[in-house]
C-alpha cells in the first residue's frame, strides 16, 4: 500500500492536520510507503510536478490519499498523475465524487436517509420548504457549517432558509454550487456541543468493497449512547453495508444515526480517504487497510 500524504512538518493547530499526521505516521509504522505531496499546486504548478519525486512502479500498486477534501479537479489530476506512476487510488474520480457529493449519493440511498431536496439558488427555497415542511436541516452538497452552530444548519421558515442558502452558496468548498434541504429528524442524544449542536447517537463505518473494516462513535467523549448492544451493532453494520452496496464505491465512510424512535438511518457518506477517524483507533484501521492488497 502506497500513501500520498498532505501532512507537513509545520505546526498546525487544526484537528484535521493532527489527524492527517497521525494517519500518516501510523501507515508508515505498519510498513506502508509514504510520499508527501503539496496541498495545492501554487508552487509546483501541476499534479505531475507534485508527484515528480515518486518512482514509477513496474507493478500497479494500491494507493490511499491522506489529506484534506480536495476540489474535484484536483482529485482528478492527482489520480491520473498517480496512475501514471503505477499507483491506483482506491476510488476513481467518479467514485470519489459519488461518495462525497450529496446530490450524487442521495438517489442511491432513498428510503435509508431523510427526504431531501437539492437546490441551486435561493429561488428554489420556496418550493423546497413547501415540499418538506419546516423546520429543515440545510447543508452544502459536501459539508454543512455545523461548526458555526445549530442555527447555521436549521431553518424554521422561508426567511431563514434563504439566509442559510445564500451563505452556503458563498462557501464554494462546502456547497460546490448546490444546497441540500433535508427533512429535520430528531436523533437520540444526551449532550450538546459547545456550539449548541446536538451530539446525536451516530457511528462512522469505514467500508471497503462492502466489508466493514472498523466503526466508531462519531463524537468526542464518552457517554452511554456510545455503547452498542450486540443487536444494535448488527443493525448499524447491516444498514451501513446495505448503503455501501447501493452506493457501489470501493472505499467509503458511512455515518449511521439513531432516531428518538429507536430506528436507524443513514446520515451521509464520504470518500473514506478524507473522512475523520472519530473514535476509531488509527492503528486498528490501518491494520485492515494495509492488507487490502
Amino acid at each position: 500500500m502506497i500513501v500520498l500524504s498532505e501532512s507537513t512538518e509545520q505546526i498546525e493547530s487544526s484537528a484535521s492536520a493532527s489527524e492527517n499526521k497521525l494517519m500518516t505516521e501510523t501507515a508508515r509504522i505498519l510498513g506502508c510507503k509514504v510520499y508527501y505531496i503539496p496541498r495545492d499546486f501554487q508552487r509546483c504548478g501541476t499534479a505531475e510536478n507534485a508527484l515528480w519525486h515518486i518512482p514509477k512502479s513496474a507493478v500497479e500498486t494500491a494507493g490511499i490519499w491522506v489529506g484534506y477534501i480536495p476540489k474535484l479537479e484536483r482529485y482528478e489530476t492527482i489520480y491520473q498523475a498517480a496512475l501514471a506512476k503505477g499507483i491506483r487510488l482506491l476510488n476513481t474520480p467518479l467514485e470519489h465524487q459519488k461518495a462525497l457529493e450529496f446530490n450524487l449519493f442521495y438517489p442511491h440511498l432513498k428510503g435509508l436517509t431523510p427526504d431531501s431536496v437539492v437546490i441551486n439558488s435561493t429561488d428554489e427555497c420556496i418550493e423546497a420548504g413547501e415540499l418538506l415542511g419546516f423546520p429543515v436541516f440545510v447543508k452544502g452538497t459536501v459539508q454543512s457549517i455545523k461548526m458555526q452552530g445549530w442555527k447555521f444548519c436549521i431553518a424554521n421558515n422561508q426567511k431563514e432558509l434563504i439566509k442559510i442558502t445564500e451563505l452556503l452558496l458563498k462557501f464554494k468548498e462546502h456547497s460546490r454550487g448546490r444546497v441540500i434541504v433535508r427533512k429535520l429528524v430528531k436523533l437520540r442524544h444526551q449532550r450538546l456541543a459547545p456550539n449548541g449542536f446536538p451530539m446525536g447517537r451516530e457511528f462512522r463505518c469505514f467500508i471497503y468493497k462492502q466489508q466493514v473494516l472498523k466503526y466508531g462513535y462519531y463524537w468526542d467523549g464518552q457517554n452511554d449512547l456510545s455503547k452498542l448492544s450486540q443487536q444494535e451493532e448488527k443493525q448499524v453494520l447491516n444498514l451501513a453495508i446495505l448503503a455501501s452496496e447501493r452506493l457501489d464505491v470501493p472505499y467509503v465512510a458511512i455515518d449511521i444515526g439513531q432516531l428518538e424512535s429507536g430506528d436507524w438511518i443513514v446520515i451521509e457518506t464520504a470518500d473514506a480517504q478524507f473522512a475523520g477517524l472519530c473514535q476509531i483507533p488509527a492503528l486498528e484501521l490501518w491494520n485492515k487497510l494495509k492488507d487490502i492488497y
